[in-house]
């Protein structure tokens, strides 16, 4: 990264502080980082969007695990209850609390699989040099825009919480469900850290001319 400034398009403002450098191709494995804050600009990695690729095909599938199979039962003098993801969010669906039933569905299982769906659709093609689907930068920006609001984290750590605080009243068996969504946030951290924003502009806009 230099202090000169010769184009817009070869700009990259720091996404942190704001401040601007100037991007220039990296060797394989190389990081460029803000003068100011540190946080990581670019990155050099060949395989990096197979890699995105094949996490993001995992939590999906994942992900349809986390909503197929059961989430975890409860077990209090002699009465057992199981519940799932679908059943955690139908418990708000009765009377006022419906919009709130709304929102959990779109913040713990829509927002996510739509997000995984987009990146998996703009970058597909590229796993293979091939020219990337039409619309594949509004997908990607769609991606990246639902990045703040896929909450499939917030919802285990609620989970986990609320079992800390049952586990002392009744047995409590914890479903194959709860495993994979612990699953979708850790590949989700993993996939996250591999995404040079940058890098997959450039990689678009190179594929598409």
């Amino acid at each position: 990264m230099t202090d000169a400034l010769p184009h817009l398009d070869d700009l990259v403002a720091c996404p942190q502080c704001d401040t601007l450098h100037v991007a220039q191709n990296l060797p394989e494995g190389a990081r460029a980082c803000c003068q100011r804050c540190g946080h990581v600009l670019m990155s050099s990695q060949s395989t990096a969007v197979a890699r995105i690729i094949s996490l993001a095909l995992t939590a999906f599938v994942l992900m349809i695990a986390a909503v197929t199979f059961p989430f975890l039962s409860l077990n209090a003098g002699g009465a057992q209850n199981a519940t799932s993801v679908i059943d955690a969010v139908l418990a708000f669906s009765d009377g006022l609390a419906f919009p709130l039933a709304i929102a959990v569905a779109f913040f713990i299982v829509v927002l996510p699989l739509t997000r995984l769906t987009a990146l998996i659709y703009a970058l597909g093609p590229l796993v293979r040099d091939g020219k990337p689907h039409r619309g594949a930068r509004v997908a990607f920006g769609l991606a990246e825009r639902l990045r703040p609001w896929s909450m499939a984290e917030i919802f285990i750590v609620g989970v986990t919480v609320a079992l800390i605080k049952v586990a002392g009243m009744a047995a409590v068996t914890i479903g194959p469900a709860f495993w994979a969504f612990a699953g979708v946030v850790v590949i989700t951290i993993l996939k996250d850290q591999l995404i040079c924003r940058y890098s997959i502009w450039e990689a678009l806009d190179q594929a598409k001319a």
